[in-house]
């Protein structure tokens, strides 16, 4: 079950996901080579940092992060 707290980091996380997103197609990059914007919340950390544990700012921020998988990518 999410907790409110889950479900706020969920939505921002999809926020930050389609943010980063809109900023490639911005700088030019095609639609059709950007195959999703997905955020995860706290289900893919990369530390121990997940609901409300102490964590320092850059602890936090290494799971604030965007992959990125091109694709289309003519030479």
């Amino acid at each position: 079950m999410l907790t409110l707290y889950n479900k706020y980091n969920n939505r921002l996380s999809e926020k930050r996901a389609k943010s980063t997103r809109d900023y490639l197609l911005s700088r030019g990059i095609d639609s059709n080579r950007i195959e999703s914007a997905i955020g995860y919340g706290e289900t893919q950390l990369l530390n121990k940092c997940a609901n409300k544990v102490k964590c320092t700012d850059a602890q936090h921020q290494e799971n604030r992060r965007s992959y990125f998988k091109i694709v289309n990518c003519d030479k």
